[in-house]
C-alpha cells in the first residue's frame, strides 16, 4: 500500500475527516487530499508529525514506515 492509501484507511477506520487530519496538521484539506492521491508526501514539522501520529493512532516509527 501506499502513504495515501495507508492514510486514508486509517483515516476511515477512526471516522475522521479530512479536515479533522488537515486541522491537526495545520495545514488545508487541499493538502490532505494531496497525500491521499499520493500527489504529494507530508513536509511537517515534527510537533505536525506528532499531532498526526496521535490524532491516527500511530506510531511515529509506524508513520516513517509509511513514507518509504
Amino acid at each position: 500500500m501506499t502513504f495515501g492509501q495507508k492514510l486514508r484507511a486509517q483515516r476511515d477506520k477512526l471516522s475522521l475527516t479530512r479536515i479533522q487530519v488537515a486541522r491537526a496538521c495545520d495545514v488545508v484539506e487541499s493538502t490532505v487530499i494531496n497525500w491521499e492521491t499520493d500527489r504529494h508526501l507530508p513536509k511537517l514539522y515534527p510537533l505536525q508529525m506528532k499531532a498526526l501520529c496521535d490524532l491516527l493512532e500511530i506510531t511515529l516509527e509506524d508513520l516513517a514506515l509509511w513514507m518509504r
